[in-house]
């Protein structure tokens, strides 16, 4: 397993995780099973967003005994109505739910206490501009929840939600079909029909921003939807027209600016273990650039995507990370600190360029690397 920081949280996570829909509909026993096999193979982290009684029951017992060290995200305002799921803003209903889920997992606190999902603007001013917000600042208060999160699908209400500077992770939607797309209030437009019809040019600007923000203030990304709901795994239902591998999509998610983990929603052993395959991937299979590139409706040209594929570079120089640092600069104006000693550690620097052009041509997205390492160079000074 990759371990890496869960933003300014000072948390370790493992770079796989686990989404909590695939223990729905199983026994105890087979929960028992598919945790102990993520367990034993480094996996330390995972998102209950399930308010079914029976799911958060089952997940309790499968963690009994080594819950120490295991990292907890659990919803608040996710609640179970009249046998079914149901999204709260309802304090005293979000209380109750939120105790049941503490006492279904034998446990009196949890690491992450993620605001249930917010879309939409009026839903965002419902949270933050009354008590919904104060019950969970009390949460973090008490020490029963460790920090603030919040889970959306929409870049615009979840860089309102950073900006507040409560919320230390966001639980985001990440894959390169719903990144190529503007915002929009309905999640279900993420993967409408109508939608994949569409011709999309790189990268939406507001999820760059948001990507970048949460970059430079620490807020840590953990993913959602990673897979687009097994769209991008198949040729004929992806926009893109060619199907990506799970470690493909999982490493596109991973290679995105303040992404610590993918909560990958695996219903048997044998999917957590494809999920796994990420670690000892090699650069070959992790390879996306094929997939996303000259493709006739979507294009990411002059954008880069950290594939990797501009290495090797006769100087050492990982223009990839050098990109990444120089998007985070611009994006801010000016040239954060943090930024700047990131780029700094980088064993080789901008300035090192000597301007062969190598990379260039083996960029499958046309990205001008040689002005771009002139650009950081004089940005960071080296």
């Amino acid at each position: 397993m990759i371990y890496r920081q869960l933003g300014r949280t000072g948390i370790k996570v493992g770079a796989v995780a686990l989404g909590c829909e695939g223990f729905t509909g199983k026994t105890e026993q087979q929960a028992r099973e598919m945790m102990d096999f993520a367990i034993n193979n480094g996996i330390n982290f995972i998102d209950i967003y399930a308010s079914d009684p029976k799911v958060r029951s089952a997940i309790g017992t499968s963690l009994r005994g080594r819950r120490d060290g295991f990292v907890i995200q659990g919803h608040i305002g996710s609640a179970w109505k009249n046998g079914q799921y149901e999204r709260t803003r309802d304090v005293a209903e979000a209380k109750a739910s939120f105790e049941d889920l503490l006492n279904r997992l034998e446990t009196d606190h949890i690491e992450v206490g993620m605001i249930h999902y917010s879309d939409e603007e009026a839903d965002y001013h419902r949270i933050f501009e009354g008590e919904f917000i104060e019950y969970v600042k009390s949460l973090k208060e008490s020490g029963t929840i460790g920090c603030i999160g919040l889970s959306s699908h929409n870049p615009i209400i979840a860089r309102k939600a950073v900006e507040t500077g409560l919320v230390d992770v966001l639980m985001f939607s990440v894959n390169p079909c719903y990144d190529m797309q503007p915002p929009n209030e309905d999640v279900e437009q993420l993967w409408a029909d109508e939608v994949y019809e569409r011709s999309f040019h790189n990268l939406d600007p507001d999820r760059e921003i948001l990507y970048e923000l949460c970059a430079r203030e620490g807020v840590g990304i953990d993913v959602m939807k990673v897979f687009a709901g097994g769209d991008l795994l198949k040729a004929d239902l992806s926009m893109f027209g060619k199907a990506l591998t799970p470690v493909q999509a999982m490493d596109y998610a991973l290679s995105r600016p303040a992404v610590a983990a993918v909560m990958a929603g695996c219903k048997t052993v044998d999917e957590i273990r494809q999920a796994l395959a990420w670690c000892d991937a090699s650069d070959a299979e992790k390879d996306y650039a094929g997939v996303l590139s000259n493709v006739e409706k979507c294009t990411w040209s002059g954008h880069c995507m950290y594939c990797g594929h501009c290495a090797p570079c006769p100087k050492g120089l990982t223009v990839a990370n050098v990109n990444k640092f120089l998007n985070l600069a611009l994006a801010q104006g000016e040239v954060p600190e943090t930024v700047r000693e990131h780029y700094r550690l980088l064993p080789h620097h901008a300035s090192e360029c000597i301007a062969c052009g190598a990379c260039e041509k083996r960029c499958p997205f046309g990205v001008p690397v040689r002005e771009k390492m002139k650009q950081a160079s004089r940005l960071f000074g080296l």
